[in-house]
């Protein structure tokens, strides 16, 4: 492995994603063996597992467009996932809360890619609500990107405070 892999944040982090990737994947087919579409079954007063097919994207954005989204979005999120790799093999390994950022958002990225090449569509299965509320359905790889993302706004704020303090 050359020595500027091993140094980096990618090298670091690569079993988390690789985890996680896996994980997102094996709850979709579990839930999609195990529900029938729309199904749900609650867990607490404001927590039910349903299985729903999200053909959009976040919150169904272009979900009713008559198919081309989803070879946009599979595209899109190659790109994006090709990028996060890149950005991961150039941080070094000390960068912690980034890496383990990018990692968050890239695992999420790359099942909820799978689900859509494969499907057509994402597998969600997490319902949040508190009547009349409902927040939209999501998955674990939704929930990591999220995560992941709260992450990247928590480094680049730390390190543009740094900056300005040293400075």
């Amino acid at each position: 492995m050359p020595s500027r892999l091993k140094a980096s944040a990618l090298s670091r982090f690569v079993w988390l994603i690789l985890v996680l990737w896996t994980l997102d994947l094996l709850i979709k087919w579990v839930i999609t063996q195990q529900f029938n579409y729309a199904e749900r079954l609650n867990i607490l007063p404001f927590f039910d597992l349903m299985l729903v097919h999200n053909h959009g994207a976040a919150f169904s954005l272009l979900a009713s467009q008559p198919g081309w989204q989803r070879w946009f979005f599979s595209i899109t999120a190659l790109v994006i996932s090709i990028w996060l790799a890149m950005w991961l093999r150039r941080t070094p390994k000390t960068q912690t809360l980034l890496g383990f950022s990018l990692s968050l958002v890239l695992a999420g990225a790359l099942g909820n890619l799978v689900d859509r090449v494969m499907n057509g569509y994402v597998v969600d299965y997490l319902l949040v609500y508190y009547p009349p509320y409902y927040f939209p359905a999501f998955n674990l790889a939704d929930s990591v990107i999220f995560i992941g993302v709260v992450g990247l706004f928590i480094d680049f704020w730390k390190t543009e405070k740094a900056a300005k303090r040293d400075s």
